[in-house]
């Protein structure tokens, strides 16, 4: 039970944060099930990015702090995305993030000139 995600007040900088990509950490809330159901909190540093991927099934990202972009607009905190099985982005922060990622199934990295 985490009170306060949605006023700006958690505190995430006691959590064990792990490497995922370069400037993203991530926690996981749990690990991925055998059907790949995974669910986990990432922190993005100011301008790093998660490289082009496409989704094999939903994705729900709420943005808890800061801001994320990708190719079809930009979400502050409190914004709620939801991605559909065969959409696929690149995910930005330009001032840090910190977002809740809930993935039905694991996502598929792209490289970029797809």
């Amino acid at each position: 039970v985490w009170p306060g995600l949605l006023h700006g007040v958690a505190d995430f900088s006691t959590l064990a944060w792990q490497p995922f990509h370069p400037g993203v950490e991530i926690v996981e809330l749990y690990p991925p099930t055998a059907d790949g159901a995974h669910a986990a909190l990432l922190r993005y540093e100011p301008g790093a990015c998660v490289p082009l991927h496409v989704h094999a099934g939903m994705e729900h990202i709420l943005v808890l702090q800061g801001s994320q972009r990708d190719e079809h607009g930009e979400y502050r905190a409190g914004t709620l995305v939801v991605n559909r099985p065969g959409t696929r982005h690149r995910v930005c922060s330009d001032a840090g993030c910190v977002v809740l990622a809930i993935w039905q199934r694991p996502v598929q990295l792209l490289p970029s000139s797809v």
